[in-house]
């Protein structure tokens, strides 16, 4: 089967209302094409799961900026000053997770776990609304997983099989957010024929990735 496709079919794959993950952080390791095909699919009233909501004009701060999001689950958003407006002004609907969490979440969405138990959180805002499990005479939240219709990933290089290679740190949360989804979309540098990837060198492996978009730069 072909996995590479066009940013318009890319964009076709795209529905109002959606769960979407995206990989990155602080934008870097963000799929800015497949960032942009979402933009142009017109579509509103999603879900976005990311670490961070970036800046205005890069990594997924775009989705915020044109209101495509209708609620944002990430651990922080002070580097998007749109993000922080739009939830005062009640415009958007901001979960904020602590990171660890948000990663333990997401990798329990993708390993079928009910959820996860961690201290983080105990007598703060955090675990308003949740519910508390005692182990051995200590308080845990249990956290419960995350998934998404789609995620997207951006990787350095792919195999037509969709083996991915990540670049140092823009790996972050792709690997992980790989797990979680329905359809895995990534976006690619670079596509090389099966076997030319050194398996030992393989971080996500094309079993999981769905479809592939080969788009340069970072």
């Amino acid at each position: 089967m072909n996995k590479i496709i066009t940013k318009e079919e890319v964009s076709s794959i795209f529905k109002d209302g959606m769960t979407i993950m995206a990989g990155g952080f602080m934008g870097v390791g963000t799929p800015q094409g497949l960032v942009s095909a979402l933009l142009e699919a017109k579509v509103k009233n999603i879900t976005l799961i990311a670490n961070d909501t970036a800046f205005i004009e890069t990594g997924v701060g775009p989705l915020i900026s044109n209101k495509v999001v209708k609620k944002v689950i990430a651990s922080h958003i002070g580097t998007n000053p749109e993000t922080g407006r739009q939830m005062i002004a009640g415009e958007l609907d901001v979960e904020l997770v602590p990171q660890g969490t948000l990663a333990e979440r997401v990798r329990a969405g993708g390993a079928g776990l009910g959820g996860v138990l961690t201290p983080t959180g105990i007598g703060t805002v955090v675990e308003e609304g949740k519910v508390k499990i005692a182990v051995d005479g200590r308080e845990y939240i249990l956290e419960k997983p995350l998934r998404a219709s789609v995620s997207l990933l951006k990787a350095y290089k792919a195999d037509k099989a969709g083996n991915l290679i990540y670049h140092r740190s823009a790996r972050n949360f792709n690997p992980m957010m790989a797990l979680a989804a329905d359809t895995v979309i990534a976006q690619v540098e670079q596509v090389v024929e099966i076997g030319e990837i050194d398996p030992d060198e393989v971080i996500t492996p094309g079993i999981l990735v769905d479809k592939i978009y080969v788009h340069g730069g970072c």
